[in-house]
């Protein structure tokens, strides 16, 4: 009796190695961040927060520090205030730069995001995505209106289109607790409005983009901002540069954020 063998069963290891052999024969690139004036600045990394759904590459570090950010990789400096991440995988990077101001002598803290979805299946907002003013008014007037735990509760950008708006929100607690004394928070997450029945709602749920516990003297010396030229930072398998101009002065104000107090 002629026996006849099926392939059928192969079929799935075959795929799995041709998918394997694809994603390690992906070259790595390589992401320049040119600064024009790196005076002060003592780190240059990238962020990989969220997988292509929106939701968290790593649960939120509940014993995160303010001047110790967990970076999927950091930059060297090369010289002429360029800053370069060689073999840098293929993906979306938030730009984060560090140091201590040459001027005020204080740490600062300059980052990027992506408004990440707050519900599933919905898409990525970038975050140089805006809304109009009657939105903003409402939603703004919303926030300061109601009830938080924390005291402090600043929507610092806001972009979306017709159906949803996201707020990249700062949160800091900085009032006595009987926690530990001289303890606060600051927080920063992403909320949703959406346009439900002739009106703007807020979704319940949020996304929570860090949280750290530490002394309020210590977080009222640092310069904490958001840029969005530093967000959604697409590295493939080609060179990618970045130019950046770090904001010095009257330009600091421009962005949105924690400042010393």
């Amino acid at each position: 009796m002629k026996v006849v063998r099926s392939n059928v069963a192969l079929l799935p290891v075959v795929l799995g190695l041709v998918l394997f052999v694809a994603q390690t024969c992906v070259d790595a690139a390589t992401l320049t961040v040119d600064l024009g004036d790196s005076r002060g600045v003592t780190t240059v990394g990238v962020l990989r927060r969220w997988d292509r759904d929106g939701n968290h590459r790593r649960p939120v570090d509940p014993k995160a520090k303010i001047d110790a950010p967990l970076l999927q990789a950091t930059a060297a400096a090369v010289g002429g205030n360029r800053w370069i991440f060689a073999d840098l995988p293929p993906g979306k990077y938030d730009l984060l730069i560090m140091g201590r101001d040459p001027a005020k002598k204080g740490p600062f803290r300059i980052e990027g995001w992506e408004y990440a979805p707050v519900l599933e299946f919905d898409p990525f907002f970038p975050a140089r995505a805006t809304t109009d003013q009657r939105t903003r008014k409402f939603v703004t007037d919303h926030i300061e209106k109601s009830r938080h735990f924390e005291n402090k509760v600043v929507p610092l950008y806001l972009g979306g289109d017709k159906q949803a708006v996201r707020v990249l929100v700062m949160l800091i607690r900085d009032k006595p607790t009987s926690y530990k004394p001289g303890a606060g928070t600051i927080r920063h997450e992403i909320w949703q409005y959406t346009y439900k029945y002739g009106g703007w709602q807020k979704e319940k749920r949020t996304k929570v983009i860090d949280r750290i516990l530490l002394q309020v003297s210590q977080l009222r010396r640092w310069t904490w901002l958001w840029d969005a030229r530093l967000g959604g930072i697409e590295v493939k398998d080609s060179p990618v540069t970045v130019e950046y101009q770090l904001p010095r002065g009257s330009d600091e104000k421009k962005l949105k954020g924690l400042y010393p107090y």
